[in-house]
């Protein structure tokens, strides 16, 4: 908490290791400041003012609401940044901000991170570099909003404007921006996840024709069609997710069943808590249902054997190369390598290596998990190409001079001016 003296007093809750936002002239309203820290960002449709300032490096997003509302938010932020689910990170709240005599006094400021190398959705349509941007964008909304129901939080205003993107090896993630109207219970009634659902499709649709009355919207992603599609990947998701598998008539594979189905959940990047497994009176059928704990399955194993953090697809491609690695390292060696060992020497062998073939200059264009995927990928087309095996740092040469070169900076270049510090 900071308070700075005479006519420009204010009162500040900031979580340590931030910027301390003093010097900002926090007296007047932020539709009014010109400083030179403002950036410009593509932010979504929002209610209240909502200003972008770069700051030590990185860049901030600064709402003004009132007080109650900015405290609610950022408390329900923190609760579920907490619980590792994808949310923007609350920094602080800014109140008792004096105004001008006669004026109306000024509401409070939620302070929050801005997410680094991610994209909004107006920018995902209007861009490229995404396959078949529609249908990604949906799971990656669907997924988001099962993963907040698993957690009993009823959103009630889930849209395109609240949620901002990453790219994830090929796919979308996305994160919760806005938890202004959002609401946490031990859990979740089908009655409140249908309602969140419904308000989640109405406004999607609704997003999705103001950007074809605007023509920017490409001419085959349907509106209404897609809205729709959220509501069936959002219960295809949950199903999966929530179901009951029934094993019988005494099922001799029944171990074999019970592993497969941790194994589907584990696919789906979710870790399971526990599992309930009750035989039926007569013996024929045992009813198991799985108590998911958390997605990020892939991307918690990739750190804990390399410390590399990643997206879960991400993570899920790079610990496909180094399960390859690992087979081939074995098969020359022509003995057991254990994963640590193996983990190891691909970093020094062939991740860390092939990422230092990036040119300073563009290694912001891509967030580093990301790059080496594309660089995977790239490879691959190119072994197509040729009808045989390429090289890694021949493929990595051969994707920064036909690709990367072309691609646009993502963080930090749209969001922080030219002379600001890029550092951490």
């Amino acid at each position: 908490m900071a308070r700075s003296p005479g006519p420009r007093s204010f009162h500040l809750v900031a979580r340590a290791g931030y910027p301390d936002f003093l010097d900002f002239p926090w007296e007047r309203p932020l539709a009014e400041w010109d400083d030179p820290r403002i950036v410009d960002y593509t932010a979504g449709v929002s209610r209240h003012v909502v200003r972008f300032v770069a700051e030590g490096g990185h860049a901030y997003a600064l709402k003004e609401t009132t007080l109650p509302l900015a405290q609610r938010e950022y408390s329900l932020l923190k609760e579920l940044l907490d619980e590792n689910l994808p949310v923007v990170k609350p920094v602080g709240v800014v109140s008792e901000r004096p105004a001008a005599p006669g004026d109306d006094d000024l509401g409070a400021v939620l302070i929050t991170k801005h997410l680094e190398y991610s994209l909004p959705y107006r920018t995902l349509f209007a861009g490229r570099g995404i396959a078949d941007v529609r249908s990604r964008l949906i799971d990656a909304l669907a997924l988001l909003l099962v993963r907040l129901h698993l957690a009993g939080f009823f959103w009630g205003d889930c849209s395109l404007s609240n949620v901002l993107f990453r790219r994830d090896a090929g796919c979308l993630f996305a994160y919760l921006v806005d938890a202004e109207t959002g609401e946490r219970h031990a859990r979740l009634s089908d009655g409140q996840r249908n309602h969140d659902l419904v308000i989640a499709t109405e406004n999607l649709a609704g997003e999705l024709l103001d950007l074809c009355e605007a023509s920017r919207l490409p001419s085959d992603v349907d509106p209404l069609e897609t809205a729709d599609e959220l509501a069936r990947s959002y219960e295809s998701l949950w199903r999966e997710l929530r179901r009951p598998e029934v094993i019988g008539p005494a099922a001799p594979d029944e171990r074999h069943r019970i592993a497969a189905r941790i194994r589907r959940l584990n696919e789906l990047g979710f870790d399971v808590e526990e599992l309930e497994l009750v035989r039926q009176a007569d013996g024929d059928e045992l009813h198991m249902v799985a108590s998911v704990l958390e997605e990020g399955h892939h991307s918690r194993r990739l750190t804990t054997l390399t410390g590399i953090k990643a997206q879960e697809n991400q993570a899920r491609r790079l610990l496909n190369d180094l399960a390859e690695y690992r087979a081939c390292l074995q098969h020359e060696e022509g003995r057991e390598v254990p994963d640590a060992i193996a983990a190891y020497r691909w970093l020094a062998e062939v991740y860390e290596p092939t990422l230092a073939r990036v040119p300073d200059d563009l290694q912001d264009r891509l967030p580093a998990p990301e790059l080496f995927h594309e660089i995977l990928e790239h490879r691959w087309y190119l072994g197509e190409e040729r009808q045989g095996d390429v090289d890694l740092a021949e493929a990595a040469d051969d994707y920064i001079d036909a690709e990367l070169r072309n691609r646009s900076a993502e963080y930090p270049a749209l969001v922080l001016p030219p002379d600001a510090p890029a550092d951490g």
